[in-house]
C-alpha cells in the first residue's frame, strides 16, 4: 500500500510540474510572440523619425522579453533541461528567450537611445558641414550593441535543431535567421560609425574621384564611365572640384598594371582608357586603376573613387527635388530641345538618350554631363530635399549595384569591402553559391540604352553528386527598325567597329561560385563554344552576341562540380532597367 501510495504521489508530482512547465511554455510563446508584434511599430517609429515613440515601444519590448526570460528561468524549467531526450528542448527554448531579452537590453535599447540623440539632417555634408562629433560619440554604442547581439545569434547557432521537437525547431530556425539577418545590419551599421566620419573629412580633408557611369554604353559594373569630377570633404562640408571626362584623360601609356588573370579575360585596355577600367566587374581593380589614371594625368591625388549611375541620380533628385540647369552655356542648349530641369523621372532619358539625339558633338555633351554633375551637387551642398529621402535613395543605389564605393585607405577598405557596396566579385561580401552575369559593350557606341534584358538561374539536375547550375540570359534589342537611319551615328556606331548600324554586339561574361567548373555554353539552344577563365578561384565563361532591331537570342551558361549547399543568388550589372525586372526567379528541374 506504501509503494502505490508513493507511486500515486509520484504521478501527482510528474502532473503537477507537467502542468506547471505547460504554463510556463505558453507564457514564454505568449511574451515572445506579442515582443515580435511590435516590431513593425519600432520600424514605423523609427522610419518616421518618432523618437520618443520609438523608446516608449522599445520599453513595451522589453517588458515582454524579460517575462519570457524570467519563466524560462524558473528553477522547475532549469531542472527540465536535464531531462534525457527532452532537456535539449527546454534548453533550446530558455536560450530563445534569453537571447530574445539579449536582443533588446543590450542591442535595441542602446541603439534607440543613440537614435534619438542624432540629427540626421545636420549628418549630411552641406556645403556649411556636418555635425560628425555626434556620429563618433555614438559608434562605441553601436558597435557594443552589434557585438551583444552577435553573441546572441552565435549562441543559437551553436545548437543542433535535428535533435528538437519539430515544435521546438521551427521556432528556433525562424529566430535563428531573423536574428542572422540583425547581426547583418547591426554589424553594417558599426561599421558605417566607424568609418564615415574619417571618410567626411573629420580629422583632414579628404578628395574622391566622381564616375558617373553611362548606362546607354554598358559595362560589367554598370556603364562607361564618361563624366569625371572631384568631390571634396572637409568635416562634411561637401565641394565640387575639377571636371573632366574620360575621354579627355586619352590612353595611357605605359598602361596601369593589371593581376594577370584580370589582363586575360579583360584585356590590357581595362589599365589603357578611363572608358574600360570597369570592363571587369570588381570595381575595386576598376576603383584602383582610375585613380592612377586620374592622378597620372592630372597630378591631382584623390584618396578614393565614388561611382554612380543616371538612374541612382534619379534616386536622389526624387529627395532633392528638381534642379534647374543654370549656367548660360547650358541654357542656350534648350533651343536642341533638352530640358533646362531635371527631376527623377526625366532624367535617366535625358542623359542616356535625349543628349545624344540632340547633340551631335561630344564636347557639348561632356558640357551637359558636366552642368547637371554640378546641379546636383550645389543641391546636395545647399542641403535641398529631406535627409530620410536622400539615406533611402543612396541606400537603394546601392543594394541595386549603382552606388559603388572604394577607398585608397587599406583600414577603410578592409571595412568596404565586406559589403556589397563595395563591388568585390571575391572575399567577404560574397555568398558562398554567388553567380554574376555582367555585360561589356562591343558596339563602341549608346545602343545599351534599347536593351533589355532577363537573367535567371536554373538549378539543374545533380551530375557524379554535384549541383548543376545553368545561367539563362535573354537579350532584346528594342531599336526601331529602321534605327541605322533614324538614330545618330554616335548612338548606333556607324558601323566603326564592325558592328552594323542599329545593331548591338555584347560581351556576355559569367561568373560561377568559388571551385565550380563552366562545363557548357548554348546560344538559342544549341551548343557553342566559348571562353572559359578563372578569376579569384571563380570560373568565368565569356561569349558574344549581336543583335539586329528587334532580334532576341538566348544564352545559357551551365557550372557544374558546384561544392556549395546554399541556396545561389545572382548579380547582374545594372543597366537602366529595374534589377527586379531582369533577375527572375530561379527555375528548379524536376529530376524524377
Amino acid at each position: 500500500m506504501l509503494a502505490l501510495l508513493s507511486l500515486g504521489g509520484l504521478i501527482l508530482v510528474a502532473i503537477a510540474s507537467a502542468a506547471w512547465l505547460g504554463s510556463k511554455a505558453s507564457a514564454i510563446s505568449s511574451e515572445l510572440n506579442t515582443a515580435t508584434l511590435l516590431i513593425p511599430t519600432l520600424k514605423e517609429n523609427i522610419t518616421s523619425d518618432s523618437s520618443g515613440k520609438a523608446l516608449e515601444t522599445v520599453t513595451q519590448l522589453r517588458a515582454h522579453t524579460v517575462a519570457a526570460k524570467e519563466a524560462a528561468n524558473d528553477p522547475l524549467w532549469t531542472l527540465a533541461t536535464g531531462l534525457p531526450g527532452l532537456g535539449s528542448n527546454f534548453s533550446a527554448v530558455a536560450e530563445v528567450a534569453r537571447s530574445a531579452d539579449d536582443v533588446v537590453g543590450f542591442g535595441l535599447e542602446p541603439l534607440v537611445s543613440v537614435y534619438g540623440t542624432l540629427d540626421w539632417e545636420a549628418l549630411l555634408p552641406t556645403s556649411e558641414g556636418a555635425d560628425l562629433a555626434t556620429l563618433e560619440e555614438a559608434s562605441p554604442s553601436i558597435s557594443a550593441a552589434a557585438h551583444a547581439v552577435w553573441l546572441s545569434a552565435d549562441r543559437l547557432d551553436q545548437i543542433d535543431a535535428s535533435r528538437l521537437l519539430p515544435q521546438v525547431a521551427d521556432p528556433l530556425t525562424q529566430a535563428r535567421d531573423q536574428l542572422n539577418d540583425v547581426t547583418g545590419a547591426l554589424n553594417a551599421a558599426a561599421a558605417a560609425a566607424k568609418i564615415t566620419p574619417g571618410m567626411l573629412g573629420a580629422q583632414t580633408p579628404r578628395n574622391y574621384l566622381l564616375m558617373i557611369q553611362n548606362n546607354a554604353e554598358v559595362r560589367a559594373s554598370g556603364g562607361i564611365p564618361g563624366a569625371l569630377a572631384v568631390v571634396g570633404l572637409d568635416k562634411g562640408k561637401l565641394s565640387l572640384g575639377s571636371q573632366s571626362s574620360a575621354a579627355a584623360l586619352g590612353a595611357m601609356s605605359p598602361i596601369v598594371h593589371l593581376d594577370p588573370e584580370q589582363q586575360a579575360i579583360y584585356s590590357g585596355r581595362a589599365g589603357k582608357f578611363m572608358q574600360d577600367v570597369n570592363l571587369t566587374p570588381d570595381f575595386p581593380t576598376a576603383a584602383a586603376t582610375a585613380q592612377t589614371m586620374w592622378e597620372r594625368k592630372t597630378g591631382q591625388r584623390v584618396d578614393g573613387v565614388i561611382s554612380i549611375d543616371p538612374v541612382a541620380l534619379g534616386y536622389i533628385l526624387d529627395a532633392t527635388g528638381p534642379v534647374n540647369i543654370s549656367q548660360p552655356e547650358l541654357v542656350a542648349l534648350e533651343d536642341a530641345g533638352l530640358p533646362t530641369e531635371l527631376t527623377g523621372h526625366n532624367v535617366v532619358q535625358t542623359l542616356l538618350s535625349d543628349v545624344y539625339a540632340k547633340l551631335e558633338q561630344p564636347r557639348l555633351q561632356d558640357a551637359y554631363f558636366a552642368g547637371v554633375a554640378q546641379e546636383i551637387f550645389a543641391a546636395l551642398s545647399d542641403g535641398k530635399g529631406n535627409a530620410k529621402g536622400l539615406v533611402e535613395g543612396l541606400a537603394r543605389g546601392s543594394d541595386e549595384g549603382r552606388v559603388l564605393v572604394w577607398s585608397g585607405l587599406t583600414d577603410e577598405q578592409s571595412v568596404i569591402a565586406q559589403y556589397p557596396l563595395s563591388g568585390s566579385i571575391a572575399g567577404p561580401s560574397i555568398a558562398p553559391s554567388q553567380f554574376g552575369v555582367y555585360f561589356n559593350d562591343g558596339t563602341g557606341a549608346k545602343m545599351d540604352y534599347y536593351v533589355k534584358r532577363t537573367v535567371h538561374l536554373v538549378k539543374e539536375c545533380p551530375k557524379d553528386g554535384y549541383e548543376q547550375i545553368t545561367l539563362r540570359i535573354r537579350s532584346t534589342n528594342t531599336a526601331p527598325a529602321d534605327a541605322a537611319t533614324t538614330l545618330p551615328a554616335y548612338v548606333t556606331g556607324g558601323g566603326s567597329f564592325g558592328v552594323p548600324p542599329g545593331s548591338v554586339q555584347t560581351n556576355i561574361v559569367a561568373y560561377g561560385p568559388v571551385q565550380a567548373n563552366a562545363e557548357t555554353a548554348r546560344l538559342d539552344g544549341q551548343r557553342t563554344d566559348f571562353a572559359t577563365y578563372i578569376h579569384s578561384n571563380r570560373p568565368v565563361g565569356v561569349m558574344a552576341i549581336k543583335l539586329a532591331p528587334g532580334e532576341s537570342r538566348t544564352v545559357e551558361f551551365t557550372f557544374g562540380k558546384i561544392v556549395q549547399h546554399t541556396e545561389p543568388n545572382v548579380v547582374v550589372t545594372p543597366t537602366i532597367q529595374a534589377v527586379k525586372d531582369v533577375i527572375l526567379p530561379t527555375e528548379i528541374l524536376s529530376c524524377g
